[in-house]
């Protein structure tokens, strides 16, 4: 594990200089991410945007027939105060925040969405979603058990559901990156990455068949981050589904990179080993005391560390060559 950085970021989670730990076996992420950080320096600073955070967990229940799964699905909407007070009855963290559902034959499925503090909140949508199935079946005694989870979440499966409803953080890093900075310390142009960025990333994934994605390498920096800070790493399954976006302003290049599914937190499992409360801890991300503002900022960092290392990259796709070349000098040494 090495830090990277430092990355100078500005906004309202993250004011200031930070140092980003990042664990991997892939030698070369470190030295690219940290040119990215040297970037974000040189260019006055990354904003980066919490857009809306909630947690999710799908169950499914199983009526008579399609009418009564259709009647229940519209009754649950005028029911909402009912089921936020038996997630708040359940939880000190937990907050019910909406409810979707989808109807296939006499299939019932009801997506739960919860803010979970400063947990990522697996475990605490399954306790509040075992605690309002009792309550549904209680209230619509035809209906019957189908599963704690019925896939229309979507946890650790690639989907379009999360980016479209929402699941963990959705984070927004972006900066305007002077011409010269790109010529200096990326050896480009910024014409070069915002074409490459669009035949690579958006039409290449395209013909590819992805799923609500247009990246280079999100998962790369998400993992390593989410190792050293003892997040759940499956999770870079729907993490990386995001999007690069590029373009020319004047001489100057503006680049950001969007992830709707950001999940991670900064208590619960994994949290109490040594080196990950050392990381968090040096980040600043456990030093507020308003429920949920340290997953924020540990979200809002992980935004900008993919933004360091999704540049970078880039960069380096744009000089025929390059990227090769690093890879066979850092991993053969």
């Amino acid at each position: 594990m090495q830090h990277i950085g430092p990355i100078k970021m500005i906004g309202p989670e993250v004011d200031g200089d930070v140092m980003a730990p990042l664990a991997t076996y892939e030698t070369p992420l470190w030295p690219s991410t940290n040119r990215g950080a040297r970037v974000s320096t040189v260019s006055g600073g990354l904003r980066v945007v919490i857009v809306d955070e909630r947690m999710t967990r799908s169950v499914l229940l199983q009526a008579p027939d399609a009418v009564r799964a259709a009647q229940v699905a519209a009754a649950l909407p005028a029911r909402q105060d009912r089921l936020s007070a038996i997630v708040s009855e359940g939880s000190r963290y937990a907050r019910f925040e909406n409810v979707h559902t989808q109807v296939v034959g006499n299939l019932l499925y009801i997506r739960f969405e919860l803010t979970t503090g400063d947990a990522a909140g697996h475990n605490m949508v399954t306790a509040a979603a075992e605690s309002l199935i009792e309550w549904l079946l209680s209230e619509y005694p035809d209906l019957a058990y189908g599963s704690i989870s019925g896939n229309y979440c979507t946890d650790k499966k690639a989907s379009a559901v999360n980016g479209i409803l929402g699941r963990g953080k959705y984070v927004v890093a972006e900066c305007t990156v002077p011409r010269k900075a790109c010529e200096r310390y990326l050896k480009t142009t910024p014409g070069k990455i915002a074409d490459l960025n669009l035949k690579k990333n958006w039409i290449g994934t395209t013909l590819a068949g992805g799923i609500r994605s247009a990246n280079a390498h999100f998962a790369n920096m998400l993992l390593g981050f989410y190792l050293a800070t003892g997040q759940d790493a499956a999770n870079i399954v729907e993490g990386s589904q995001g999007f690069t976006h590029a373009e020319p302003r004047g001489d100057d290049l503006y680049f950001s990179v969007t992830l709707p599914n950001v999940i991670v937190g900064t208590v619960g499992s994994g949290k109490g080993l040594d080196f990950v409360r050392d990381n968090l801890q040096a980040m600043g991300c456990l030093d507020a005391r308003e429920p949920g503002a340290n997953a924020r900022r540990l979200a809002a960092i992980a935004g900008a560390v993919v933004w360091c290392g999704e540049l970078s990259l880039l960069a380096a796709q744009t000089n025929p060559g390059e990227l090769m070349k690093a890879h066979l000098k850092l991993e053969r040494a």
